[in-house]
């Protein structure tokens, strides 16, 4: 049942929940799991909680974070998408590329905005009974900012699909999904929730790493 953040509603958020289920599984890649193995890292994945959702990865703090997940995705077999500018498509040999990574084209001037385009898009596959996920750092930079963008949250709370909170952990030599929770639409606790589970990370460079908290 979706859920609404309209002030004007009348509508009080719910607490945001864990959910426990892995009803959808995936098959993946046994070549990317065990070049993963041979770098020392250990993957962590059982399963996703629906056909639907957000994937978000903290902490982003290097260039390193962008080839270790593009292996875990294929270790685990999830064809996420990711967010792209539309001006990436135009060439031919690019586009096909693009797609070929996941690479969803987003027109930035579109009437519904780029939250409205993924919410359609995520809406559309549910009608359809289509696998569609969305993956991000929702930390927008590999610099040290103020706090997370708060497109990942948006999209998972119009749309009403889960979150999968994603990490990687240098020092531990460890990534992969540790929790996936359902947006209760009080963002502070809400990121209170997230950051329970995602603060124990550390990235290649931790103190790059932005505070759990979305900008304002």
């Amino acid at each position: 049942m979706a859920r609404s953040t309209d002030a004007t509603s009348g509508t009080v958020p719910s607490s945001a929940e864990l959910l426990p289920g892995r009803p959808v599984q995936l098959r993946g890649s046994r070549w990317a799991a065990a070049v993963l193995r041979a770098l020392g890292w250990q993957l962590q994945f059982d399963g996703l909680p629906a056909s639907q959702g957000v994937l978000i990865l903290y902490p982003h703090t290097s260039n390193w974070d962008f080839v270790y997940a593009m292996l875990a995705r294929s270790a685990i077999g999830m064809p996420a998408k990711v967010w792209g500018k539309d001006s990436l498509f135009r060439l031919p040999l690019m586009a096909a590329w693009m797609r070929w990574l996941g690479v969803v084209p987003v027109q930035r001037d579109s009437p519904r905005g780029m939250v409205g385009e993924m919410v359609a898009n995520m809406t559309a596959a549910r009608e359809r009974g289509e696998f569609y996920w969305l993956a991000l750092a929702p930390e927008g930079t590999r610099s040290l900012a103020s706090g997370w963008r708060s497109g990942f949250y948006q999209v998972a709370l119009r749309a009403d699909v889960p979150v999968a909170l994603a990490y990687i952990d240098y020092p531990q030599r460890k990534l992969g999904v540790c929790a996936h929770i359902r947006l209760g639409g009080d963002a502070p606790a809400d990121m209170a929730l997230i950051a329970e589970h995602l603060l124990a990370q550390h990235g290649k460079c931790p103190e790059l790493a932005s505070p759990i908290r979305l900008k304002n």
